[in-house]
């Protein structure tokens, strides 16, 4: 692999992108990094370029085949093959459907080597063409330097959708975060503004506006968002959040919520009211299924948690000291378009019967399956060790692991591509510390297949990179909006107040004897229904 500590820039002779007539054939196969190998892509994916790691080669020669369709390309001794851009589009558009073989030739001290072959499955379906992400350093002390941005993610062009204050300004210090988009459309789109000049941020018809959810009988803003697929509806929850820091532990930092509900929000008339408002259960991640009839989100009953004398304004540190006995189920709470009216919830997966707990769900476009992650505690599996992808079929009523994309350390945040057959993900597998966006294929079998980081065009970038990717969402178009129109709706608006409208078919349970925990439905028999 080519060093990291070198500062001076040095040039590599190319050399001729030609198969070495004499070569020796290795037992082994080639190590790459990043692993692409035994992958299936896009066919409108950028070009996967990679570093060859052989510490004494000094020249390599890599050559991918398939259906008539060929590429020949070369390294010097920095290692790095870089894929020409047309040449990669033609040979995946000419392999649709199909495998291509790659061979790789490096030549050592003693003559050239053939590494045994590895594939790239090419799949008949393309992924959405924009990932926006949030690029965060994973610190919690200041603000600067965050943003959120979009990758073309069938070239290598990253460009910013908004950026805070470079450098720190305690005046105009604040926080970006949970972008999110109705249907994988930046047509309808949204994200928050959290400390100065705070607020949430509606940008329809090209247009940015600042809206205020706050009442006194909200917990907090709109926090986690979900567009309604077809009504000008957001489902938010609202959390009362806290985090604290682990001293002896893998796991850096544990964020948990004191209190969460969840809400409805109406763009169009600007009016907010409860879907659900518990004392005694924290529902939070809202997601709406593709028909806009059912709501799925997660909860977590903690009253057996709390002892009743603990004071309301304790609360919070209580439950920190309890962290790892909070685990969510996978809920769901249907919903009539016509009438904006809730039914009664109903428990789809109960997780903390197996002592596990569940986070983010998401629907498949078709609404078939619900991809979720589950980890042994808590809600914020981003820095949970023991997060795993799963799905539910919602048509076989089962649930499995997405093994091929899972790794041993997180596997979290996902969203899926508009047409079913992709998801991408956070994962700290490279190095347990900053998160990469890993991408997998999602065949018509519902089988997850060996997920592969996000292509950059200098494959040592996502080893520099001191930041973090942080929800990564796939879109089919871009963010048109620019950088300086958001920048002003955010700086010069103080945004306009929601008002409170209650919702008479809202799930509210203050007094600890009515509401959520009874009126669940079970999973089929009585013996499922949800325990205090």
């Amino acid at each position: 692999m080519a060093s990291l500590g070198i500062l001076a820039v040095v040039v590599a002779c190319k050399p001729k992108a030609e198969v070495p007539a004499q070569f020796a054939e290795a037992e082994t196969e080639v190590n790459i990094y990043p692993d692409y190998k035994d992958v299936v892509v896009p066919p409108n994916i950028a070009p996967l370029n990679f570093i060859v790691c052989d510490s004494i080669a000094t020249a390599y020669v890599v050559q991918f085949k398939g259906n008539g369709k060929g590429l020949l390309t070369a390294a010097a001794d920095d290692a790095v093959v870089k894929i020409d851009t047309t040449e990669w589009r033609s040979l995946l558009m000419g392999n649709k459907g199909s495998d291509i073989s790659v061979d790789v030739y490096a030549k050592r001290p003693d003559g050239w080597i053939h590494f045994k072959p590895y594939k790239i499955g090419v799949a008949e379906e393309p992924i959405d063409a924009f990932l926006s992400y949030r690029l965060i350093e994973p610190g919690y002390e200041l603000y600067r330097q965050l943003g959120i941005y979009q990758r073309n993610l069938t070239t290598f062009e990253e460009k910013p959708i908004y950026e805070n204050n470079r450098e720190y300004d305690n005046n105009n210090n604040h926080c970006v975060n949970c972008h999110n988009y109705r249907m994988n459309s930046t047509e309808s789109m949204l994200f928050h503004v959290r400390s100065n000049h705070g607020g949430t941020i509606i940008i329809q018809n090209g247009k940015a506006h600042k809206i205020q959810l706050k009442d006194s009988t909200i917990i907090a803003s709109g926090v986690y968002p979900s567009w309604h697929p077809t009504a000008n509806l957001v489902a938010f929850s609202t959390n009362k959040t806290g985090q604290a820091f682990h001293l002896y532990h893998l796991e850096k930092v544990e964020v948990l919520d004191a209190q969460s509900d969840l809400l409805l929000y109406d763009v169009t008339n600007n009016e907010v009211g409860h879907i659900i408002r518990t004392s005694d259960d924290l529902e939070t991640f809202p997601c709406w299924s593709p028909d806009g009839r059912t709501l799925y989100y997660c909860s977590a009953s903690v009253k057996h948690l709390i002892d009743p004398i603990v004071p309301d304004s304790l609360v919070s540190q209580h439950l920190i000291l309890k962290y790892d006995s909070i685990r969510y189920n996978l809920m769901s709470i249907p919903f009539d378009p016509k009438t904006n009216s809730f039914g009664s919830p109903r428990i789809e997966i109960n997780a903390a019967e197996e002592e596990k707990s569940i986070s983010v769900p998401r629907v498949s476009p078709d609404g078939r399956y619900v991809l979720y992650t589950k980890g042994d505690y808590g809600q914020f599996h981003i820095w949970h060790k023991s997060s795993d992808l799963w799905v539910k079929d919602l048509e076989k009523d089962t649930c499995y692991a997405l093994a091929a994309s899972n790794s041993p350390d997180v596997d979290s945040f996902h969203s899926w591509s508009s047409n079913g057959r992709w998801f991408v993900f956070s994962s700290r597998r490279m190095d347990g510390n900053y998160t990469r966006p890993y991408i997998s294929y999602f065949d018509k079998q519902g089988r997850a297949h060996k997920a592969f980081v996000l292509p950059q065009e200098d494959p040592e970038w996502n080893i520099l990179l001191l930041k973090s990717y942080n929800v990564p969402e796939l879109s089919k178009d871009a963010v048109l909006i620019s950088p300086k129109e958001l920048h002003q709706c955010i700086y010069e608006t103080e945004g306009e107040q929601a008002a409170y409208k209650a919702n008479p078919t809202a799930v509210v349970n203050l007094d600890g004897t009515t509401g959520a925990t009874q009126k669940v439905e079970g999973e089929g028999t009585s013996s499922d229904r949800l325990k205090n």
